[in-house]
């Protein structure tokens, strides 16, 4: 009589590869996709770039805030490129097959950066707050030194939450199954593809990814706290929209991000839906990484002003 422990390392398959189902089966849709995403991600990359070069060449722009912008934009390139050129090699070749360590290091990168822009949003929440509601001690408050610690602070807070998600999925047993329908190498369908009992290892995943979500998003809620209770203590309408406005992008960025991650990640394994998850974390992994640097472009002034001059051929300075 076989115990429950043997029956399920019985049924184990050491899987070398899996198949990601992607997004859709349709081969006469294959290459509509294809180009859409290429053309997102082309979007994309030329966009984040853009944002990081202004931010480097003018000296306007030389500031905390888009000290953390520039960080921003890089780590949304790196948080695109982990999933998109993936997709589009297995809607271009039609081949899905990715390797058990390449989806190891999938994983472990979509949940680094995404981690790490957790923090990343809560430190530049941090920066406006202490710009509104302590303008007179903003240089000393946000100094070179501690912009460096904080942005450091951000991509190692994300670099060791990853580490323990990916171990705590990778070193459970899986069976027969290899096929994972998504588009990228997603936890909620890979804890599908274990053997046996999995509950402690989706309590672990889910109480981890709730303190590295909810932590960050306290802190964003209190700096905005501070930043209202300003903005209210402001007597002329027009010096409140103008105080608003220098944080309004941010906060768009923050409640894109927020929305989907805490819908996706943060629900019960109940509820779990491969199809409409897969097209919630589309949001989050391929439209979110677009939309930032339009929407800092279109709402921030001084960005809209280095453009500008670009435009028109004239010096920074």
């Amino acid at each position: 009589m076989l115990t429950k422990k043997e029956r399920i390392l019985q049924n184990t398959t050491t899987l070398t590869e899996f198949i990601l189902l992607g997004l859709s089966n349709e081969p006469n849709l294959q290459s509509t996709l294809f180009s859409t995403f290429l053309a997102i991600y082309i979007i994309t990359l030329a966009g984040n770039l853009i944002i990081i070069l202004l931010t480097l060449i003018d000296p306007a722009l030389q500031t905390p805030m888009y000290f953390f912008l520039r960080n921003l934009s890089f780590l949304e390139i790196c948080y695109t490129s982990v999933n998109v050129p993936k997709m589009l090699e297995n809607l271009l070749s039609g081949n899905k097959s990715i390797s058990f360590l390449g989806c190891a290091v999938q994983t472990y990168f979509t949940f680094f950066l995404g981690g790490s822009e957790c923090f990343l949003l809560a430190s530049m929440a941090y920066d406006r707050y202490v710009a509104i509601c302590k303008p007179l001690h903003y240089h000393v408050l946000m100094n070179r030194k501690v912009c460096m610690g904080l942005a450091v602070a951000s991509w190692l807070s994300g670099f060791f939450m990853s580490f323990g998600h990916t171990s705590m999925v990778f070193t459970m047993p899986f069976c027969d199954s290899n096929e994972i329908n998504h588009f990228f190498c997603d936890i909620p369908p890979l804890l599908k593809l274990a053997c046996g009992d999995t509950s402690r290892t989706e309590i672990a995943v889910f109480v981890v990814a709730m303190i590295f979500v909810t932590l960050p998003f306290i802190l964003i809620l209190m700096s905005y706290a501070g930043i209202i209770v300003t903005i209210l203590g402001i007597s002329s309408v027009e010096g409140r929209k103008k105080t608003f406005s220098t944080c309004s992008s941010h906060l768009i960025v923050v409640t894109l991000f927020y929305g989907s991650a805490c819908i996706m990640y943060l629900k019960p394994n109940s509820t779990y839906s491969p199809n409409s998850d897969k097209y919630l974390s589309l949001f989050y992994t391929v439209v979110s990484p677009i939309l930032n640097p339009i929407i800092y472009s279109f709402r921030n002034k001084e960005v809209k002003g280095a453009l500008r001059k670009i435009w028109e051929r004239k010096p920074f300075g």
